[in-house]
């Protein structure tokens, strides 16, 4: 008797823990199943990337308080939200794994209970229902009036406790829903869940579109938000600016950025000297401290400065390969190598490695020679020509040698009308011809950011020049709005 009792009370304790095992996997199915999903804000100024929820997102795009994120919406035409993953190799990720398996692995057991039990099923549809306000426009009422309706808890309650809840009807519902509310990139991913068989594996992968679709919803509202950021941000930056100069910088100054503009001086107006400091931010010297004023995107001119480079580099070598006849004298076989030195160049990102890429260049340049010879039974380079080729490919390492310092000359003078164009972009220089695409992307870039901060710090950097005290803003605000572009920079349309 005593052993059965024993027994009995064993059971007991097992069917307690098993109901308490089913109930802490409840509680942390939120988490499993992502209706708190979170996004990367990507990483300003070198910042390590901010993780946002989508009420964070909804927020930041109505009350924008941040600089740098005002800045980088205005300034980078493809500045997005990023899906936030933990690395899989970390806790965070492992947890992640191990809490989603068990959530589904538990709803799979409960469906194939006889008679099966709807615990995990119906929080499941509890927290579906919970995320479509965040992939469904406010002005949608109708649609969640009756989503809310027919996923209502308590409905779905009482057809579990009478044996009649058909959750795979509750799928095809959710499903529907989605591929009425989807963008049309997802069209694909909900004609697939169409066609899934298991109903848990249909409901998880409901979820990960959702998730999806709630990335392309906050994406959405910041395509929404950069319009009036982009229109009203130069003012925004330039209140914050003169807030900072009041409360912080106070006579304290901005040495670096005064000794910028102060090292372009030629004699000419206070515009000239602000052109030059600006292209020379193209290849700024090392030895020379980043002005201040234009640390927020040093990075971003870090990276014209590498395009700038590649676009020399690529046409000097496109030059030297013309001294081949088969390439003077062929513009389709000039078009094509010159399409593929681009690919080769896209790889430098910094100094170590120019020469490696510039050999590999010259190994495409003498096998394309070769090819095109050999294609018009034409006789291959002889060992003199390719070591004569060779030789002047080599030099091009050296920036200060005569074909990549002509180059480089052609396109500073390129940059500087640009600069001062009303809009249009002028035709390419001579050897960029075959880069034009390059060409005119890398200017848009430059003259964007250029305007966009001169917009912002203008006044200030002819105050600098003129000396002017903080209260004297009258004449430099005047010359300010005659400089660079002034006009489309106001506006600082990405």
């Amino acid at each position: 008797m005593d052993a059965q009792e024993s027994r009995s009370e064993q059971s007991g304790q097992s069917v307690d823990q098993e109901e308490h095992e089913e109930h802490r996997i409840r509680t942390d199915s939120e988490s499993s199943v992502e209706s708190m999903t979170r996004f990367v804000l990507p990483s300003l100024d070198g910042t390590p990337p901010k993780i946002v929820t989508m009420d964070e997102v909804s927020s930041m795009f109505k009350n924008l308080r941040n600089m740098e994120l005002a800045h980088e919406i205005a300034i980078n035409p493809d500045f997005k939200l990023q899906k936030y993953e933990p690395p899989s190799d970390s806790l965070e990720g492992a947890i992640k794994k191990m809490v989603h398996k068990a959530f589904w692995d538990l709803l799979r057991v409960q469906l194939e209970r006889q008679p099966p039990s709807y615990d995990q099923a119906i929080r499941l549809l509890a927290e579906i229902k919970e995320c479509f306000p965040q992939l469904l426009s406010a002005n949608n009422e109708r649609a969640l009036a009756h989503i809310n309706e027919v996923l209502d808890d308590s409905v779905i309650r009482q057809q579990a406790e009478r044996g009649t809840l058909d959750f795979r009807a509750y799928a095809n519902f959710v499903i529907n829903i989605l591929s009425r509310s989807c963008s049309p990139a997802r069209d694909e991913a909900v004609a697939a869940l169409r066609k899934i068989d298991d109903v848990v594996d249909t409901f998880r992968c409901i979820l990960e579109l959702m998730t999806l679709m709630k990335l392309d919803m906050a994406n959405f509202m910041l395509r929404l938000a950069r319009t009036e950021i982009a229109a009203n941000s130069v003012q925004y930056e330039k209140v914050k600016f003169s807030k900072y100069l009041r409360e912080f910088h106070g006579n304290v100054g901005f040495p670096a950025t005064e000794d910028w503009l102060q090292r372009h001086r030629s004699g000419g107006s206070d515009d000239e000297t602000i052109y030059n400091a600006y292209v020379q931010l193209l290849d700024y010297p090392a030895d020379k401290e980043f002005p201040e004023l234009l640390r927020i995107d040093k990075e971003r001119f870090a990276g014209l400065s590498w395009r700038a480079q590649r676009l020399i580099l690529c046409a000097s070598l496109i030059s030297v390969a013309q001294g081949m006849p088969i390439i003077a004298q062929r513009r389709e076989n000039r078009i094509k190598l010159a399409q593929q030195l681009d690919i080769i160049v896209q790889d430098i990102k910094n100094q170590d490695q120019v020469a490696s890429t510039i050999e590999s260049c010259y190994e495409q340049i003498r096998s394309f020679v070769n090819k095109a010879l050999e294609q018009e039974n034409m006789p291959a380079m002889s060992d003199a020509d390719q070591a004569a080729l060779k030789n002047q490919v080599l030099k091009l390492t050296n920036k200060t040698s005569p074909v990549p310092s002509l180059m480089a000359k052609r396109l500073d003078g390129y940059v500087r009308v640009t600069l001062r164009s009303n809009g249009s972009i002028p035709p390419p220089p001579s050897g960029f011809a075959d880069y034009q695409e390059e060409l005119v992307a890398f200017i848009a870039s430059f003259r964007r950011l250029v305007s966009y901060n001169h917009a912002v710090f203008g006044e200030h950097f002819h105050q600098i020049l003129n000396k002017t005290l903080p209260g004297e803003e009258t004449q430099a605000t005047t010359s300010a709005a005659s400089g660079i572009n002034a006009g489309q920079a106001q506006t600082a349309k990405p």
